[in-house]
């Protein structure tokens, strides 16, 4: 089995929502929905205009579910209810989550959300129930992505192109006080 993971080469998204349509669109989630499963976040103010976006100091960044090895949400779950699959994706026995929302109060990157429809909570799970499952090898925001930005792969596998990316750039994941180590990962920029 894989040990999934995602990086992302920040610097290059646009905020063009391409990613978190292609979501919402490949797991049934209400496309006007706001934090579901994944979302960009704006860091900083940007500066200029549509045509000169790089005029401020301002960065877009990919948020989602961490993936943590050490998953808080797992362990705050009073039913045991969430668990981790063959391919080490944190996933969810959806007849034994009863809404008590533990897990998404002990989650650090605000990833877990209430999911109306299926009166669960839920989270990215890297397309584990559609594409992965049917033996494909990329997520649906890693192939929408105009600029390329994800790179999403077995970390356990040193030709996968996560594998190399993280070989070859520096990273740095998020909130690493909390200790969870996550399993995404953020390429520091490079010189231009």
């Amino acid at each position: 089995m894989a040990n999934y993971g995602m990086a992302f080469d920040y610097e290059l998204c646009i905020n063009c929502h391409a990613c978190e349509v292609a979501c919402k669109e490949e797991n049934g989630i209400d496309l006007g929905a706001k934090n579901h499963r994944l979302w960009i976040e704006q860091k900083e103010t940007i500066k200029g205009d549509f045509w000169d976006l790089n005029g401020g100091d301002g960065f877009f960044m990919q948020m989602q579910c961490q993936e943590c090895e050490d998953a808080p949400c797992m362990k705050a779950c009073p039913n045991g209810a969430i668990y981790r699959d063959d391919n080490g994706i944190i996933r969810l026995y959806k007849d034994k989550c009863d809404l008590t929302r533990a897990c998404m109060q002990a989650c650090p990157y605000n990833a877990r959300y209430v999911d109306t429809k299926n009166k669960i909570t839920d989270k990215c799970i890297f397309c584990a129930d559609t594409r992965l499952s049917r033996g494909e090898t990329t997520t649906a925001c890693q192939i929408t992505c105009p600029a390329k930005l994800r790179y999403f792969g077995d970390l356990d596998d040193p030709k996968s192109e996560i594998s190399q990316i993280l070989q070859t750039r520096e990273y740095f994941t998020l909130k690493p006080e909390k200790n969870t180590k996550p399993k995404l990962f953020y390429l520091k920029p490079t010189k231009r």
